[in-house]
């Protein structure tokens, strides 16, 4: 029996992770699984543990008001550090890019722990954008022993760095895993609150969101005026904004967004409504990583509102496309999928790459065959 530790601290690892943990569990014949969480995020990670049912074996309940990317490091590395000497995993699994990722990965190293890294290889170039992610994955991608790469594209950028191929193994992205295991056609939207008279059959949504570092300030600003100048040339589509919970980027929200009859500014979802609102939707604008993933596998259209994605498969495929924060751009590309059937159903019909909901199922068989 092997003894694996799965680490994450945010909504998005625990997404991912929750299935991947879940497959594990199915298997203690194979497998004796503790799960440790940072929460890095806390309110929204533990909606994501409920929905799944899972119970952490360890919560090092890190998240502070106003906390920085240093304090975030450097506690989940101290707090890591003894909860590993205690448990002596034979591997930690961890995920994507977060701070408590490379943290994790880190402590592990120390501790002369295998690492596994969970959505690995996913590269832009440019180590301040996504900021901190780009660094945090390229970094923890030099301490994990095994690297379960969603696509051949990421697979081929592990290879590149002089990662040893016998390491990489490609399983899809398990976000896949969790969209399907959680999205249900039958899903009354209109129980979501801010959204009890939105008439969801007959208006085309679209789906905003907007958090992301690089983005805060003036882009935050362009975006944010695109979105209003839409509003404003389209009467009849409804904008459905649910508003990150950071003040910065709730106050440029307010400033241009305030007071528009089709535009529904509207509290964080938890993982589930939120699925059912992605599915239900026209279209989506994010700013997000993971969407980029998830959108396009329900037969959406993504506007991706940033320069540079770490996911150029889904470019390729045709179900994303770059906007950035231009506003003539996202205006533009927006305006376009509205007004052209034919723009649109060449995005909405494009093959999603990132598998077919069986990715834990492989990295649970990789894990029980591997030797670390």
């Amino acid at each position: 029996m092997k003894k694996i530790m799965t680490v994450f601290g945010t909504r998005p690892e625990a997404i991912k992770m929750a299935p991947l943990v879940l497959e594990l569990q199915k298997q203690p014949e194979n497998f004796k699984v503790c799960v440790v969480v940072t929460a890095q995020h806390r309110e929204m990670l533990d909606q994501v543990l409920e929905l799944f049912q899972i119970v952490p074996d360890y919560d090092l309940n890190i998240m502070q008001a106003g906390q920085s990317l240093s304090e975030i490091t450097s506690r989940a590395l101290l707090g890591l550090e003894k909860i590993m000497q205690d448990v002596r995993p034979d591997i930690v699994l961890v995920h994507g890019d977060t701070s408590t990722t490379f943290a994790a990965a880190l402590a592990a190293f120390y501790q002369k722990i295998p690492v596994g890294h969970v959505e690995a290889g996913l590269r832009t170039g440019n180590i301040y954008s996504p900021y901190p992610e780009e660094i945090n994955r390229s970094l923890t991608g030099r301490l994990a022993s095994l690297n379960f790469a969603p696509t051949s594209v990421a697979e081929a950028n592990l290879i590149r760095e002089n990662v040893d191929p016998a390491s990489i193994f490609v399983t899809g992205n398990t976000v896949i895993d969790a969209l399907l295991a959680t999205v249900n056609q039958a899903y009354d939207l209109n129980t979501i609150p801010g959204l009890e008279e939105l008439d969801f059959p007959h208006k085309r949504v679209i789906l905003v969101t907007a958090h992301r570092r690089e983005n805060w300030g003036a882009p935050m600003d362009r975006i944010f005026g695109a979105i209003r100048q839409i509003c404003e040339s389209y009467p009849a589509v409804e904008i459905v904004l649910p508003m990150h919970k950071n003040p910065l980027v709730r106050k440029q929200v307010y400033q241009h967004l305030s007071g528009l009859s089709n535009i529904r500014l509207i509290e964080p979802l938890d993982y589930q409504p939120f699925v059912q609102l992605m599915a239900a939707s026209y279209l989506v604008m994010t700013d997000s990583g993971g969407m980029q993933e998830e959108v396009p596998a329900l037969g959406k259209p993504v506007l991706v509102l940033r320069d540079t994605t770490e996911r150029p498969e889904a470019l390729a495929a045709g179900t994303v496309r770059l906007v950035g924060s231009d506003q003539g751009a996202i205006f533009a590309a927006t305006s376009e999928l509205l007004d052209d059937e034919q723009a649109y159903l060449a995005m909405a019909q494009a093959q999603n790459p990132y598998g077919d909901g069986t990715a834990c199922k492989q990295i649970a068989a990789i894990l029980q065959a591997s030797r670390f």
